[in-house]
């Protein structure tokens, strides 16, 4: 007899599993006009071998956020691994170390400064590490404009050295889109200048073969990729509600989410107490700023289907609160103690943080649980 949702322990993270599947399609679909393009998903939301194989039935290029996850997936035979946070000097041993155990690191960087550490490392007997210059398009985070002299700046030292493999970006202000018309903008801000930038380190008279670019949104709507040879994208996995309030996928397409008991009501305020708090599902208010407001998540029942208006408006360390989007009147007797909800994330990086491993489900049916890997 197979194992049911109403026996797991709450609160718990949920995969489901034909969710994840569709997701993963859907991008794979997205990026066969380009055949030649490589594909390098993110693992950052993953942290887990078993997506990482779902994802890469055939192995292949991943990317990682914190050198742990670069250990653990090497340990796991993927060894072809971006590390998609700017490298700083005190990470290069551990770097050199994982190279030194035949992984082909790739790391990012963008001031000169770093890179004349990186190249003092290299000169002092370290293994080979690839660099990829990182490029700011769109004034997001962190990065090199594509016309700034200090492009080149980076480019002449990377070269000198050997280590310059190219560039990236990250197109993060995609998610401020809120049209398809956006989306196509960003993907396309996106793709020119990262190949701006690799053509003025080409013109500089540098190899720059690799030209990087993603994020859930631009991969997922991008309708050209001229210049580009590697896409990369993470959060596409699971969806989660911020990105259903860009426009990248509805709540149906949201894989993750956190199986929740109802512990009480509070019945003046027309409240269901539930045992999943921020603990459980983050802090994170990312729509908070979209024209819907999920609160702390989009309520559903067993079977992963949204109730009506329902979201978890409030939540306390180990509590959460339920009730009406609009704070109309609810039938409470329809949410007896001991009943199970489960509750759609606004933000899967973040939710998935708060929990070691995912219980994977086809339906309410449990058909395995996968660990998933935490710490930098």
């Amino acid at each position: 007899m197979s194992e049911h949702l109403s026996q797991v322990e709450t609160p718990s993270l949920i995969l489901d599993l034909d969710r994840l599947d569709r997701n993963l399609a859907r991008m794979g679909a997205q990026l066969a006009p380009w055949p030649k393009v490589a594909f390098r998903p993110h693992m950052k939301t993953a942290k887990c071998v078993d997506v990482a194989r779902r994802a890469l039935p055939q192995g292949g290029p991943i990317m990682v956020s914190t050198l742990h996850e670069a250990e653990y997936f090497f340990g796991h035979g993927f060894d072809d691994i971006l590390y998609g946070v700017g490298v700083s000097p005190d990470k290069l041993p551990r770097i050199a170390r994982l190279a030194g155990r035949g992984a082909k690191i790739t790391v990012i960087l963008d001031s000169v400064a770093m890179a004349e550490a990186l190249c003092g490392f290299l000169a002092a007997g370290g293994p080979p590490i690839t660099v990829l210059i990182e490029i700011d398009t769109d004034g997001h985070r962190s990065g090199v404009r594509p016309d700034a002299p200090e492009l080149l700046e980076i480019g002449a030292v990377l070269s000198g050295a050997g280590a310059l493999g190219g560039v990236l970006t990250h197109a993060g202000e995609s998610y401020q889109a809120r049209s398809l018309e956006d989306l196509h903008a960003y993907a396309e801000l996106e793709r020119s200048g990262a190949v701006q930038a690799a053509e003025r380190l080409r013109s500089a008279g540098w190899a720059a073969p690799v030209v990087s670019v993603g994020s859930t949104p631009t991969a997922l709507f991008a309708q050209d990729l001229t210049g580009v040879t590697e896409v990369r994208a993470g959060v596409f996995m699971f969806q989660d509600l911020v990105m259903a309030g860009v426009g990248v996928c509805s709540p149906n397409d949201i894989a993750l989410s956190v199986l929740t008991t109802v512990i009480g009501h509070q019945a003046s305020r027309n409240w269901i107490i539930t045992d999943a708090g921020w603990m459980a599902m983050s802090r994170d208010r990312g729509t908070e700023r979209q024209a819907v407001d999920q609160g702390y998540g989009l309520v559903c029942d067993m079977a992963g289907a949204p109730i009506g208006d329902l979201i978890m408006v409030s939540a306390n360390q180990e509590h959460g609160v339920i009730a009406d989007r609009a704070g109309a009147g609810l039938d409470l007797s329809a949410f007896p103690i001991g009943s199970r909800l489960r509750i759609l994330p606004n933000h899967a990086c973040a939710t998935g943080a708060q929990h070691g491993a995912y219980t994977v489900v086809r339906g309410e049916e449990i058909l395995d649980r996968w660990t998933r890997e935490r710490g930098w």
